[in-house]
């Protein structure tokens, strides 16, 4: 039984690896593409030297390339100094470029109803509890984790599959599940429908779970929220309850806004007579 729950993390682990790692060899050994991009296409021109400029080409010569960026300069590159050119999610707030959140696919822990795109993902950690997930397809991703230190004996093992169903630019839902196994007969869970309605910058999530073990069940709502403050900064809010007695808690935080690491830090506060409030890390790199 043990070689099975490990051999089914290792298969969990290996689809994770498999799945990305052309994005990471692309990422890696990727040639400059220098091309005049469409309409509305955001481009990040790298020179040499470690600049960035946000904007898009707009000709190319045989020796120069004329970018202009999201600020209405117009520059001249050689082509000599393109350390990269890539095109970037995200958007414009006056004249500045805000990249996308690449973690905007949960709150703090739950998840919100984005969804990665295909070969996209990310790893991390919640102190010593690792969690991975990637894009299979634009609206199916997988993931899952396990403890870094335990007990002997077996070791729980978590699953996440996540389905969206609606992806509109403002609203967006999909389904999912956690399932945790591996210790012993333990089969528990969340199963899970949410919603998240807004901007990249401002938004609300909503979701309904069904929790089980084995023969227990308990219906949870978690409500959450998100506003960005400028290029490095997001907070978050994320509120569970369950039970029907006041059973739950409440949450709010910041998220550290990196190009690929983030790191958030919350104040969880568990809804109890003695009103006592923990903090909750976790660190995560997208890929």
């Amino acid at each position: 039984m043990r070689h099975a729950r490990r051999s089914t993390l290792q298969a969990l682990l290996l689809i994770a690896v498999v799945l990305a790692g052309p994005v990471w060899a692309d990422q890696a050994n990727r040639p400059v593409d220098i091309h005049v991009p469409g309409a509305g296409v955001v481009q990040r021109l790298t020179v040499t030297d470690g600049s960035q400029l946000y904007g898009r080409v707009e000709s190319i010569e045989i020796d120069a390339v004329l970018f202009r960026s999201v600020a209405g300069l117009l520059v001249t590159v050689q082509r000599d100094e393109i350390a990269d050119l890539r095109i970037v999610r995200g958007h414009l707030v006056g004249s500045e470029f805000l990249p996308r959140d690449s973690h905007e696919t949960r709150l703090m822990f739950a998840p919100t109803a984005r969804s990665l795109r295909r070969g996209e993902g990310y790893v991390g950690v919640y102190y010593v509890l690792p969690f991975v997930q990637v894009g299979v397809t634009d609206r199916v991703s997988i993931g899952g984790g396990t403890p870094l230190v335990f007990g002997e004996g077996a070791r729980p093992v978590w699953f996440t599959p996540k389905v969206q169903v609606l992806a509109r630019e403002k609203v967006q839902a999909a389904l999912g599940v956690i399932h945790i196994t591996g210790v012993e007969d333990l089969n528990a869970g969340i199963a899970y429908g949410v919603t998240t309605v807004g901007s990249e910058d401002k938004a609300a999530t909503i979701g309904l779970g069904y929790a089980y073990s084995g023969d227990d069940r308990s219906a949870i709502v978690m409500v959450g929220g998100e506003g960005r403050q400028g290029r490095r900064i997001k907070w978050i809010t994320e509120n569970w309850f369950w039970g029907g007695g006041g059973n739950g808690f409440v949450s709010g935080g910041v998220r550290f806004l990196g190009e690929r690491l983030t790191a958030d830090l919350s104040l969880v506060v568990p809804l109890v007579e003695e009103t006592i409030a923990f903090p909750v890390v976790s660190f995560s790199w997208s890929f």
